[in-house]
């Protein structure tokens, strides 16, 4: 019988892959920049193994990649006609691939998020976030998912209307937050602040994610914690920010020697600064350890990153047969019928 978000959560912990936006231009299926999530319609076969990719990982949760899939963003790039299309598209592709789960049907989440529109002083353009809103959780409703996540808010206002949108419809909501470098929201609140009130307004999961690696995201996490009764959810970027470079939008490369065509590594220059999956796996237990259960991982994770995050945790994966295991490799292994003289020769190697 498949459980709920909150069934899962009172377990946990509960395993979320993110970061499809950066995986599908790694994988060449979306354009850095303007970062539309268009292969929802234009290659649905890619989407699905991304989804499929990252639940075999580990991830509990197939997050429906609308992310940038809202009214402004077609109007920028002049499709506005395809948003529903796409809305919906990107939600069925999830079902599919939620129901291929051997052991127990993968939940489905509806996904919106930050606007980039949202001006406190402008109350129009709250009208027209709580529209763009209100259209894509109304789609939600009616495709059955199983819970929406509003996602990497600057702004507590605005995460606020997503919530009441939510709400509005019934459906359990994940909402968490992307802090800039500044270390405070942009209309003035706090992370922790913001989280509380929002998990007293209803959330069933409030906390943090993108823009932030674990280093500069997990002193936030442990200060929600102790503000928030209800659920925390954690969902870093995997690159090694530090607390001169909070966020990967400043985060430089010294090692680089090339000409960047952007100001910056962000977004398609960030390669040489990953954490490795054993890095990121020590995050995780750390964040499980001070009562964090909705752990992931967003922007330019890789599945094998979420695997390591979600066996870190305790959590067997579908795919966990594949994990490293060093034993029968030629020079590194420990098997008794290696040839002798690749082994002595590993240290020279």
């Amino acid at each position: 019988m498949k459980r709920n978000l909150q069934q899962r959560l009172e377990e946990g912990p509960v395993i979320v892959g993110e970061g499809y936006l950066f995986e599908l231009e790694r994988r060449g299926y979306l354009q850095a920049g303007s970062f539309v999530p268009e292969v929802a319609l234009d290659n649905p076969q890619a989407l699905k193994q991304a989804y499929r990719d990252f639940m075999n990982a580990g991830s509990d949760v197939v997050l429906a990649f609308t992310y940038n899939g809202n009214r402004e963003k077609m109007r920028i790039i002049g499709k506005e006609e395809l948003l529903e299309p796409l809305n919906r598209s990107a939600i069925r592709l999830a079902k599919e691939v939620a129901k291929e789960h051997p052991v127990e049907e993968a939940l489905v989440a509806g996904n919106i998020s930050n606007t980039n529109i949202f001006d406190p002083d402008d109350p129009s353009s709250k009208d027209q976030v709580r529209s763009i809103f209100a259209e894509m959780v109304q789609w939600c409703k009616e495709e059955g998912v199983d819970f929406v996540n509003g996602e990497t808010f600057y702004y507590y206002e605005e995460a606020l209307i997503a919530l009441e949108e939510i709400t509005k419809q019934e459906l359990p909501a994940v909402i968490t937050f992307g802090l800039m470098g500044e270390n405070i929201l942009r209309d003035g609140y706090t992370v922790e602040e913001a989280c509380q009130l929002l998990s007293e307004k209803g959330a069933l999961v409030v906390g943090m994610n993108c823009f932030r690696g674990p280093e500069t995201m997990q002193p936030y996490l442990a200060k929600i914690r102790k503000s928030v009764n209800g659920y925390v959810g954690a969902l870093p970027i995997p690159y090694r920010t530090t607390e001169e470079h909070p966020t990967f939008f400043n985060l430089p490369d010294g090692a680089c020697s090339c000409h960047l065509p952007t100001e910056t590594t962000f977004p398609t220059a960030l390669d040489p600064l990953y954490h490795n999956r054993y890095e990121l796996a020590a995050w995780a237990k750390e964040a499980k350890d001070i009562g964090i259960h909705y752990i992931g991982l967003c922007c330019g994770a890789s599945p094998a990153m979420l695997r390591a995050v979600a066996e870190a945790v305790g959590v067997e994966t579908i795919n966990s047969k594949y994990s490293p295991n060093m034993e029968k490799h030629f020079l590194f292994g420990s098997d008794k019928t290696l040839k002798k003289h690749n082994v002595d020769y590993r240290l020279k190697a």
